[in-house]
């Protein structure tokens, strides 16, 4: 009879294919690793470009330090420009368009002065009579784009035959609307 080999834990081989699949996991590992470092890098530069460029738009009047004469100019400047884009965001078309369409069969406007900082018009104009003048008036009062339409002056001119009346209107041009 023959001895009997009882092996309860069996010897296994490893294979090239068990060597070959821990490299290549290994490799992967790798591999990871260094794209992982490539992309923290990147990450970096691109913080450090960030914040160099908010250091650049923010930082350059923050570094600086005005004396109060420059921070008074640099306020009187800013104040100007508001003026200015204040003046020009006026709708400056309803005024002259309310102008032209009120009846004027009676009425010439000689000239016009708008005078956006103080919100007022003046106007210059010619009516036959003081009846035609007074009525161009209530016009202008019942108007939506002007108010507290004054008469300034007014004078008849003898030298011509049908002695036309030559008078002078100031309005204030506040419009409601407009934008601030």
């Amino acid at each position: 009879m023959r001895p009997l080999m009882l092996d309860f834990k069996p010897v296994r081989r490893v294979g090239p294919l068990s060597w070959s699949l821990l490299v290549a996991g290994v490799v992967l590992a790798a591999g990871v690793f260094f794209l992982q470092q490539q992309q923290d890098a990147q990450l970096a530069e691109q913080q450090q470009r960030l914040q160099a460029i908010e250091t650049h738009l923010n930082g350059n009047t923050a570094k600086r330090t005005l004396s109060a004469a420059q921070t008074r100019e640099q306020t009187e400047h800013l104040e100007q420009m508001h003026e200015v884009s204040k003046q020009l965001r006026r709708p400056w078309e309803r005024l002259f368009a309310m102008l032209e369409a009120l009846p004027r069969e009676n009425v010439a406007l000689l000239s016009l002065t708008p005078d956006a900082r103080k919100g007022q018009v003046r106007i210059s104009a010619e009516a036959r009579d003081l009846e035609a003048m007074l009525a161009f008036h209530k016009l202008l009062e019942a108007s939506d784009e002007l108010h507290d339409v004054s008469l300034l002056s007014h004078e008849i001119v003898a030298q011509v035959p049908e002695q036309p009346v030559q008078f002078n209107l100031s309005a204030s041009w506040e419009i409601s609307d407009a934008n601030p």
